[in-house]
């Protein structure tokens, strides 16, 4: 009884932590408007969306404007990479139109380069293995996911 009260409380000290956990259970905006610059609301959301990176894994970086038919475009491509490597690679959605975290006005800092969307793919360490502004295609993502997990 004691350790279990003791994991508890560890979990909940470490649930404290901003950032620590990854964002889950991501949602399209099933509203967008690929078509137009239209105003749609956050592309894509989640729990924890306010993470930042997070060492011990690959870390897919999304950085977009709401209002962005490229940006909505790529959040769709997010979202296909999510639904297959959620389990290995942490994913940090970047919305520039709502207040932004520490961890993420920091990969913001050090990474943005003024157009949306951005796509970033950090190593388990921290290295910048992509980092482009402008669509990126599933398949060139997943290669980099691939050679960074050792598949």
């Amino acid at each position: 009884m004691k350790r279990r009260f003791a994991l508890t409380l560890i979990f909940l000290s470490l649930a404290a932590i901003p950032g620590l956990f990854a964002i889950d259970e991501l949602k399209l905006n099933s509203n967008l408007n690929y078509a137009s610059d239209s105003l749609d609301g956050p592309l894509i959301t989640g729990s924890d969306a306010r993470s930042g990176f997070i060492a011990g894994k690959p870390n897919y970086v999304i950085i977009y404007g709401e209002g962005c038919f490229n940006s909505k475009r790529q959040a769709k491509r997010t979202m296909e990479l999510y639904n297959k490597y959620r389990s290995e690679v942490h994913f940090v959605v970047v919305d520039l139109d709502v207040q932004r975290s520490p961890e993420q006005q920091k990969l913001v800092k050090q990474y943005y380069k003024g157009y949306i969307p951005h796509v970033l793919v950090l190593g388990a360490r921290g290295e910048a293995l992509y980092n482009q502004s402008g669509e990126v295609d599933s398949q060139h993502i997943e290669g980099i996911f691939k050679s960074s997990l050792g598949h």
